[in-house]
């Protein structure tokens, strides 16, 4: 293996990881409610106001919040994120 694809799976691991121990974190009974309550801006900027709040919300109660992420890390998302819009240079908004 290259020293360039050494990187590139350290990388992939580092934001895998992180994805892993944000859906763990949530997961604590108590604890798991200030991760939510830290990361509720960017529930809602990814998914929206609506969606955004209820995801989060549902993520702050302890036992509804262990099965809902329990149940995402193998599924994925149970509401779905809001579609990429496109700005007039072709970069995502």
């Amino acid at each position: 293996m290259t020293e360039k694809q050494r990187n590139i799976v350290k990388k992939a691991a580092r934001a895998g990881g992180w994805q892993v121990f944000r859906r763990g974190a949530r997961m604590l009974p108590f604890g798991g409610t200030l991760v939510v309550i830290t990361l509720v801006g960017s529930d809602i900027r990814r998914k929206g106001l609506v969606k955004g709040v209820i995801n989060s919300g549902l993520d702050a109660i302890p036992v509804v919040g262990l099965v809902k992420n329990g149940y995402e890390m193998f599924k994925g998302d149970i509401i779905s994120d809001k579609p990429n819009r496109k700005k007039n240079n072709g970069r995502i908004k």
